[in-house]
């Protein structure tokens, strides 16, 4: 069953891996760099300036741990300890596998961290925000995020798969972590109280950063 498993896997990803065109490449090389972060994160902390310090910081918090936790997790432990290799590394397809700009990613790619993160940060979010539209507008960022892993080679779906579970988990316990505190500390404070405009503006800052990286695609 594992062997049989393991060869789907393989088969959806290197399907994925082997639809690849020159705008391709570099819309996925920007979806999955940092560049992708950027916009949503500094929106996230603009809504938070008029929030108060206490809150901003409670949400701010909760956004970081995902995050670290999430690190440690993938990095720190899941990777090292079952060493799977990624598809990049991987003897067997290294005459079939298509690189971009010759990206490998380290060694072992079980579970994606990308993935683990895109999710994790859209839940914790979207847990905050509350607003459909935003919460949309992350799920399909990450998924894009996730697309981008299998389309450059270095994940497989199963990778994927473990890690948007993996980042959904760790982002869920984060958030009633920090309710819990504050139901059971007075001194604790709650997370902010955000309006539709703020999540309008993180969908917002999302929609505008995938239409940027398509369109630039077209240019670079």
């Amino acid at each position: 069953m594992i062997t049989y498993l393991d060869n789907i896997d393989q088969q959806v990803t290197m399907a994925i891996n082997g639809f690849h065109v020159a705008y391709m490449d570099k819309a996925m090389w920007m979806l999955t760099s940092v560049f992708s972060w950027v916009l949503m994160l500094i929106a996230f902390l603009w809504i938070l300036r008029d929030k108060g310090w206490r809150s901003a910081l409670v949400a701010v918090v909760a956004v970081a741990l995902t995050i670290v936790f999430i690190d440690q997790l993938t990095s720190g432990f899941i990777k090292p300890t079952v060493a799977r290799l990624r598809p990049s590394h991987n003897p067997a397809l290294a005459a079939t596998i298509h690189l971009v700009n010759g990206y490998q990613g380290g060694m072992f790619g079980f579970v994606s961290g990308h993935a683990a993160n895109s999710f994790g940060v859209a839940m914790i979010m979207g847990l905050m925000l509350r607003h459909r539209p935003a919460i949309i507008a992350m799920i399909i960022w990450a998924i894009l995020q996730c697309y981008s892993r299998m389309y450059l080679g270095v994940h497989y779906l199963g990778d994927i798969l473990c890690g948007t579970v993996l980042g959904l988990l760790v982002a869920w316990l984060v958030y009633w972590l920090l309710r819990f505190l504050y139901r059971k500390f007075s001194a604790f404070p709650a997370f902010p109280a955000f309006t539709r405009n703020d999540g309008k503006m993180i969908a917002s800052s999302v929609v505008v950063t995938i239409l940027t990286i398509f369109i630039l695609a077209i240019f670079i």
